[in-house]
């Protein structure tokens, strides 16, 4: 069962990293946000409780209890919000799940990987100072890279275009797909069946 009852203690946080604000509601770097508010969606709530630096709420997704959370901190400030939470309910760094953008993968791609560095990304490089490792699943969605010469603030912060959106709207759907494999079964089949 993918969605259920949320009673009991907080067992996954799930993160998806974007940046707050209308400014920013469709950009490629808030891949993230829109995959966990998909969730939260299909599960019936709305993340829209505050706390944590965070817009989140707590429901029960793939047989655990999660605190979905958007940190509303901006990206290169994630960490904060993803510690605090972390430590109000001690959930340990491998129960934390992170989902966000990744430009180094094509559009529409997924990636799963259990631990690993920033590769660039402020987001992670934040969480990994806060958390003080890097050993915390992910779930990374492919925006693509500018073209030669592109730059790449003004793309990430930049809207895909409509046939990217189309492709990112699945994307979204498998990378829930993905959180709620590692969640019940683990990162090694996560990331054997979505890789």
């Amino acid at each position: 069962m993918l969605f259920g009852n949320a009673s009991s203690a907080v067992e996954w946080l799930v993160v998806g990293l974007g940046n707050p604000g209308q400014k920013y509601a469709n950009t490629r770097h808030n891949m993230g946000f829109l995959t966990v508010d998909l969730l939260a969606e299909e599960a019936g709530v709305q993340l829209n409780k505050v706390k944590f630096k965070s817009a989140y709420n707590i429901l029960r997704f793939a047989g655990a209890r999660c605190l979905v959370m958007k940190p509303q901190t901006y990206m290169n400030l994630s960490g904060e919000a993803v510690r605090e939470a972390a430590q109000f309910y001690k959930i340990p760094p491998e129960r934390v799940l992170v989902i966000y953008d990744d430009v180094s993968l094509p559009v529409g791609k997924l990636r799963v990987r259990p631990s690993g560095s920033a590769g660039g990304h402020n987001g992670i490089k934040n969480i990994i100072a806060h958390l003080g490792t890097q050993d915390f699943p992910r779930v990374k969605i492919g925006t693509g890279a500018p073209g030669e010469g592109g730059d790449m603030i003004d793309w990430v912060i930049g809207v895909p275009s409509q046939a990217d959106r189309k492709i990112l709207l699945e994307t979204f759907h498998r990378a829930i797909e993905a959180a709620a494999c590692i969640i019940e079964h683990g990162c090694q089949k996560a990331m054997n069946d979505f890789n």
